[in-house]
């Protein structure tokens, strides 16, 4: 059972998440990759300046446009990588209740945690990371101002399936989660850019160290180190939760701001006789 509106209001999350978020995703990935000693670094702006620093040192020497360096990767890789993910997760949702049966919530584990949601929230998260992969490792090098070439492409493509496959299904799992204990169980009415970046900040605290992760491979900086090499060396540096309140900052703002877009979107698609 495919979802086209969830394909389509998913391309219009990915835009929207890209033109409010780029400013401040920019900043946070100059602060996961920590090179002040390198120059060009250093004219990025990152390194270990303080939140200030970074931004004053960014603004200096690009300006506002700096802040949006790697976007361009995102802006075209972007819509077709959230298009995946929800039309991924909207359509194996639907496919599962057909093929087991919809789950009693008694039956859910921890009592509020659905199955078909977990089961189909990684896999939009993969289906995210085969389409994110090489845009976002280019937004990385752009980030940093760090040369690539069409051979680095897929350089941190499994750390990225990875990081997508757990951030999307526990963003979906804490959707889920607010939807039965404040909206139904309350009774409460939220708006959908509080809902979206409330849970979207949630998922990304809990899979925060694998986005560190998932950086630093992609920037360069490390060729030759495993996965486990550069977890180990972020646990002995302290590193695990560099660039977090930016991180959420940014997860809340842009995420809050595209969930309204993909309501509204998904809302008059299915309004429309070309989806009846």
């Amino acid at each position: 059972m495919i979802s086209k509106e969830a394909f389509i209001a998913g391309f219009a999350y990915g835009g929207t998440t890209v033109l409010v978020g780029q400013p401040l995703d920019t900043l946070k990935t100059l602060k996961q990759v920590p090179s002040a000693s390198s120059s060009a670094a250093a004219a990025a702006g990152g390194g270990s300046y303080s939140f200030y620093q970074t931004i004053t040192n960014l603004y200096s020497t690009a300006g506002i446009r700096g802040f949006y360096r790697g976007g361009m990767p995102l802006l075209l890789g972007g819509g077709l990588m959230r298009s995946a993910q929800f039309g991924v997760y909207n359509s194996v949702v639907p496919t599962l209740e057909k093929q087991f049966g919809r789950i009693d919530p008694k039956n859910y584990w921890l009592g509020c945690i659905n199955p078909h949601v977990v089961a189909a929230g990684w896999a939009g998260g993969i289906g995210r990371g085969l389409v994110e992969g090489p845009f976002e490792m280019v937004k990385v090098r752009r980030q940093i101002v760090s040369g690539w070439s069409f051979d680095n492409l897929l350089q941190g493509f499994g750390a990225t399936i990875v990081r997508n496959s757990g951030l999307f299904a526990g963003f979906v799992i804490y959707m889920d989660i607010f939807k039965q204990q404040i909206e139904e169980n309350r009774g409460m009415t939220v708006t959908p850019f509080i809902k979206a970046g409330i849970c979207a900040n949630l998922a990304w605290l809990t899979i925060w160290p694998l986005d560190v992760i998932k950086t630093r491979r992609q920037s360069g900086k490390y060729d030759g180190r495993s996965l486990a090499w550069l977890l180990r060396d972020a646990i002995q540096k302290g590193d695990m939760y560099r660039g977090l309140s930016l991180g959420m900052l940014r997860s809340f703002i842009a995420n809050g701001a595209s969930m309204e877009v993909y309501t509204i979107v998904e809302r008059e698609l299915r309004k429309s006789a070309c989806f009846k």
